[in-house]
């Protein structure tokens, strides 16, 4: 029997791992993909807005050459904090189902079964997009995520959205040789977008190398061209491919199956705010999916301190 398994090998899970490691209890963390998968999915040319004193877990030192870290040193210092550890993780492991019997949890993965005592899940929200909900979207030149701009060179490409992801898959893949069109629902490009990155698109939309269309959505896509309904009315325009930055979300569904109690306006989970337990007795969450659709709430610098927060009241509790 475990006294807590884990649900989620990104670095607020291994946080907890650490955390639980360092109490001395009996724990496993279970993840649906590579360690950290969520941030290996990110842009491959991502510099955090965080700096790297405030990325780090379990007071283990995460050095970089910059001030801001490129996602490459992110992957390589949590792949080293989890080995030089030993932690417990078993990866490429998809949990599919968590039931409490008496005074424990019987969780099913796609491998085994396990019983713990408790349950941390940690599970982010970056694997379900957004949808556009529009004809077309379904076409394979659509992409909900953006990988690396060279794909894109000497494309026609629209990007919908404002937000960090949107403004740098416009500007790399427009230096890049692709002919862009950003296709924004607000009237203005977000003030959440990087303070040194925001000057650059303002500049590159102003001198017209960048098109953008304000209070603005995407209608229909189509294999060669898009529709997009701006305030002068519907205009359309040849097109190659679609990169709709529309967000991410939890997977609700997993959470409510849990027995998980959600608002029903932003789906935002049950917990207790100083021991981050849900309304599900021994079920925590930490990390960014207590924010439920408010994913700009949570971060890895403000949530880092929900493993400790867990492992003190699991402690003092036994």
């Amino acid at each position: 029997m475990l006294d807590i398994l884990i649900i989620g090998g990104g670095p607020i899970g291994i946080a907890c791992g650490l955390a639980a490691q360092k109490a001395g209890l009996n724990y496993v963390i279970v993840e649906k993909g590579c360690l950290v998968n969520s941030l290996y999915n990110y842009p491959s040319t991502m510099t955090f807005f965080s700096t790297s004193e405030k990325l780090e877990i379990g007071g283990i030192p995460f050095v970089t050459i910059s001030n801001k870290p490129v996602r490459a040193e992110a992957l390589e210092y949590y792949r080293r904090v989890a080995t030089s550890n030993n932690l417990n993780i078993n990866l490429f492991e998809e949990v599919i189902d968590v039931k409490k019997e008496n005074d424990h949890f019987v969780i099913t993965s796609a491998k085994t079964t396990y019983a713990a005592k408790r349950v941390i899940l940690s599970t982010g929200f970056y694997d379900i997009a957004m949808p556009l909900n529009i004809p077309g979207e379904d076409l394979p030149k659509v992409r909900h995520y953006y990988k690396d701009p060279h794909f894109y060179a000497m494309q026609k490409v629209v990007v919908v959205g404002s937000s960090n992801s949107a403004i740098d898959a416009a500007l790399e893949t427009y230096r890049k040789g692709a002919e862009v069109t950003l296709v924004i629902r607000d009237a203005e490009v977000s003030h959440r977008v990087k303070y040194w990155v925001r000057p650059d698109i303002l500049n590159r939309i102003k001198e017209g190398s960048i098109k953008a269309c304000f209070n603005s959505n995407l209608k229909a896509i189509r294999q060669d061209e898009v529709d997009i309904q701006t305030p002068d009315g519907v205009i359309t325009i040849p097109n190659d491919f679609v990169m709709a930055m529309t967000g991410y979300r939890p997977n609700f569904e997993f959470l409510k199956k849990l027995g998980i109690h959600l608002t029903e306006d932003k789906f935002i989970p049950h917990y207790n705010h100083q021991t981050m337990e849900t309304n599900v007795p021994g079920l925590y969450l930490a990390g960014v999916v207590c924010g439920g659709l408010d994913t700009h709430l949570w971060f890895i610098e403000n949530s880092r301190i929900h493993a400790e927060m867990i492992i003190t009241d699991i402690v003092g509790r036994s």
